[in-house]
C-alpha cells in the first residue's frame, strides 16, 4: 500500500515539473515552439563541435538542423543556392 502511494505521489510531481524559460531578456525571446525559434539569443556556442544553445532550449547545429528541448527533431533547412536565385534587372 505504501508503495503505490509513493508511484502517485512521485508520478503526480513529475508530470506537474515543468522547463523553466532559461530567457531573462526584455522583450522574451520567441519561444521553442514559435516559427521564429531561432532568432532567440545564443546562451552557449561550440563552433568545434557544430551547435549552439539558444536561451529557449533549442539546440541549434551547424546544418541547421535543429533539437527541440521537448525531444522533436527539425531537419536541416538550409537555403537555397545562389545559383537559384533570380534578380530582377
Amino acid at each position: 500500500m505504501h508503495q503505490s502511494s509513493s508511484a502517485v505521489i512521485r508520478t503526480t510531481h513529475l508530470s506537474q515539473r515543468k522547463t523553466p524559460s532559461m530567457c531573462q531578456h526584455q522583450p522574451q525571446c520567441p519561444t521553442a515552439e514559435c516559427p521564429d525559434r531561432e532568432a532567440a539569443h545564443t546562451l552557449a556556442h561550440h563552433p568545434e563541435q557544430g551547435w549552439s544553445l539558444l536561451c529557449n532550449g533549442v539546440l541549434l547545429f551547424e546544418d541547421t538542423g535543429e533539437l527541440l528541448p521537448d525531444g522533436q527533431i527539425i531537419a536541416p533547412h538550409r537555403p537555397l543556392g545562389t545559383e537559384q536565385i533570380t534578380t530582377a534587372a
